[in-house]
C-alpha cells in the first residue's frame, strides 16, 4: 500500500463537474489500494473575488483580516470535495490548515511553514479515511490564521508529503507537465520528462507559473520527489527530483519569462562602505523582493545601484527609499523604468558547456531585440528586454537552443 499526496489547483476544482472529476480520480487512486491525501486550492476566481470585495469595502484592508477572509475559499473547496467523495461511497474527512497541524511564521498574507504536526492526519488515515486538506493556510503559534501567499497550496502539498513520509506527491493542475517554455507563447515547446530541483527552482523564480518557488525549495530540502501532471487526463507528467549525471548532457533545460517588471536605479550615492546595505535594508524592511542587482561607479565617482522588481512594488519602493536617500546624499536621485520583462535560460548543463551566453545574445541580436540588464548564476542566464518584445525573444532563444527536439 502506498501513501499518495495529490494537489489540485483552483482550475481543477473550478466547477461542480470538476469537483466530481477530482473525487472520481481520488476514488480510483484509493481503489488501487492506496492511502490518499488530497490538498486543494480555492475554486478558480474565488480568492480574487474575496480580495476584490475587501478592497471595495476598505481601501487598505488589514492583512490579518485578509488572511481570515481568503482562507475560507479553501475551506469551501475541501467541504465540497469531501461531500463528492461521500456521494461515491468513499469514507473521507476534510481537514483545515489548523487541523492538519500546519504551524506558520512570518507576516500575514505571506506566511512560511515552520512545522507540521501530522498526528491527526495519521490517525484518520489509519481509520481508512481519504483526507482532503485545505491548501494555502496554517496557523501561527498564537493561533492566528495565516496564509502562505499565491501558489501556497503547492507548498502545503509538499510539506504534507514530507510530514507523512508519502511515497508519491503529485501536483495536479491544468497543464500536463513542465515545458521547455510556455506553450501558449512557443508553439513547439516540448514537455520535459524530468527536471532537477535546481532547474525547477530557477524556472519557478524566473516567471514559470507551474510551481511556487518556495515549494520547490521545500521539496529539495526534504528530498520529496514530485510529479507535475494534469488533473484532466492520465498522461504522464514531469518528475522533479535530485539531479543525476545524465542531466548535464542537456545544456539548456528551458526558457522562462516574467512580465510586469520594473527597474530602479539609485544615482549620486557616495562610493563608500555601507551604502548598499542601507539602501537594500530599507527595501527589505518594506518586504520588497528584488531580482537583478547591478552596482557600478559613474564617471563622476559616485555610485549607481540598479535592481529589478515587480512593477506593482514600484510605488512602495520609492516611498521606502526617499527618506534613506535624503540621509545618504543631497545629490541622490531615483530613476525608474517600467514596461520591461525578464527572459531566463536555465540548465545545469551550463556548468560543463561554454558559449551559452554567446548563443543567447546572438539570437536576440539577430531579431534586433535590445538587452538591458544581465544576471547570471551557475545554471541561469537572465536578461531584461522591453516587454513588447518578450514573446519574440522567448521564441528566438528557444529556437537557438533547439529545445523543441528531444536530446539524442
Amino acid at each position: 500500500m502506498a501513501l499518495i499526496v495529490q494537489k489540485y489547483g483552483g482550475t481543477s476544482v473550478g466547477s461542480l463537474d470538476r469537483i466530481r472529476n477530482v473525487a472520481s480520480r481520488l476514488k480510483r487512486t484509493r481503489d488501487e489500494g492506496n492511502q490518499v491525501v488530497a490538498v486543494v486550492s480555492a475554486m478558480s476566481g474565488v480568492t480574487d473575488g474575496l480580495i476584490k470585495m475587501a478592497k471595495e469595502l476598505s481601501e487598505n484592508p488589514s492583512e490579518r483580516e485578509l488572511d481570515v477572509l481568503v482562507s475560507t475559499g479553501e475551506q469551501q473547496s475541501i467541504a465540497l470535495v469531501t461531500m463528492a467523495l461521500h456521494d461515491l461511497g468513499v469514507p473521507a474527512a476534510s481537514i483545515t490548515g489548523r487541523q492538519a497541524g500546519i504551524q506558520t511564521t512570518g507576516s500575514h498574507t505571506r506566511g512560511r511553514i515552520a512545522d507540521i504536526n501530522g498526528s491527526l492526519m495519521k490517525g484518520l488515515l489509519d481509520e481508512g479515511k481519504t483526507l482532503v486538506v485545505a491548501g494555502f493556510q496554517g496557523v501561527t503559534k498564537e493561533g492566528m490564521i495565516h496564509t502562505l501567499g499565491r501558489g501556497g497550496s503547492d507548498l502545503t502539498a509538499i510539506a504534507v508529503a514530507a510530514a507523512l513520509k508519502a511515497d508519491v506527491c503529485q501536483i495536479l493542475t491544468d497543464v500536463d507537465g513542465v515545458y521547455t517554455c510556455d506553450p501558449r507563447i512557443v508553439k513547439n515547446a516540448r514537455k520535459l520528462p524530468e527536471i532537477s530541483y535546481d532547474e525547477m527552482l530557477e524556472m519557478a523564480s524566473s516567471g514559470s507559473k507551474v510551481m511556487q518557488s518556495r515549494s520547490v525549495e521545500f521539496a529539495k530540502k526534504f528530498g520529496v520527489v514530485f510529479e507535475v501532471r494534469s488533473s484532466l487526463n492520465d498522461n504522464p507528467g514531469t518528475l522533479v527530483l535530485e539531479e543525476h549525471a545524465n542531466m548535464e548532457d542537456v545544456v539548456i533545460r528551458g526558457i522562462s519569462i516574467e512580465r510586469s517588471q520594473a527597474r530602479v536605479t539609485i544615482a549620486g550615492i557616495p562610493d563608500a562602505p555601507g551604502m548598499s546595505g542601507k539602501i537594500l535594508g530599507a527595501l527589505a524592511e518594506a518586504e520588497i523582493n528584488l531580482d537583478m542587482i547591478v552596482s557600478n561607479i559613474a564617471h563622476d565617482g559616485a555610485a549607481r545601484h540598479s535592481f529589478t522588481m515587480h512593477s506593482s512594488d514600484l510605488g512602495k519602493a520609492q516611498a521606502a527609499l526617499k527618506p534613506v536617500l535624503a540621509e545618504l546624499s543631497p545629490d541622490a536621485k531615483i530613476e525608474t523604468e517600467a514596461g520591461i520583462a525578464k527572459l531566463s535560460a536555465v540548465g545545469i548543463g551550463m556548468r560543463s558547456h561554454s558559449g551559452v551566453a554567446a548563443t543567447m545574445f546572438k539570437a536576440l541580436g539577430d531579431k534586433n531585440i535590445n538587452i538591458g540588464m544581465i544576471s547570471t548564476s551557475e545554471i541561469k542566464i537572465a536578461v531584461t528586454v522591453d516587454e513588447i518584445h518578450i514573446e519574440d525573444a522567448a521564441r528566438a532563444v528557444h529556437d537557438a537552443f533547439a529545445l523543441d527536439k528531444a536530446p539524442a
